[in-house]
């Protein structure tokens, strides 16, 4: 089986809720009964329009994404970025800019990444303290969103399952 991170108590995911990576997040936690939250743009600004209020986001100052980034970045243990391409661009790389400026981990995961990278790599980052806080960002493109869940799934260990 998978090596799995297992959930410490108290883990939560937090997102920007823009559609793609960001919003798979917050389904995916929902789903689970894990806790979710994070910074979105004023007025609760997305690319197909307002973000739904049932993800538990709050609102920064100001209507630009970049706040709603760096906030997210700044206020969390680890990120992960996931992307179909090999490479970061546009918000994919200014998350990975905001995490490197704050000296926070972050992985970055494509389509043929094995999700085990994501288990490895959250391990690694709570040996010290427990990654309590993830931020999942990436691209805005829906069809990532199973790319995320399928990650998410196989990588992290709910509280009372087994962690492989």
């Amino acid at each position: 089986m998978p090596r799995r991170y297992r959930l410490p108590p108290g883990f939560h995911i937090v997102s920007g809720g823009q559609t793609g990576a960001d919003r798979a997040g917050l389904d995916w936690a929902i789903a689970h009964g894990i806790a979710h939250g994070g910074w979105c743009p004023q007025g609760r600004r997305a690319e197909d329009g307002p973000i739904d209020p049932r993800y538990l986001l709050r609102e920064t100052p100001s209507c630009e994404y970049r706040q709603r980034t760096e906030w997210n970045v700044r206020d969390s243990d680890a990120t992960a970025i996931f992307t179909f391409a090999g490479s970061l661009s546009g918000g994919s790389k200014l998350t990975a800019v905001f995490a490197d400026q704050y000296r926070k981990p972050w992985l970055h995961l494509c389509d043929h990444d094995e999700p085990h990278r994501l288990a490895d790599f959250l391990e690694y980052h709570s040996q010290r303290q427990p990654v309590l806080t993830l931020n999942i960002a990436g691209g805005r493109d829906p069809a990532l969103g199973p790319l995320v869940v399928r990650v998410l799934d196989q990588a992290l260990a709910l509280p009372g399952a087994d962690a492989g």
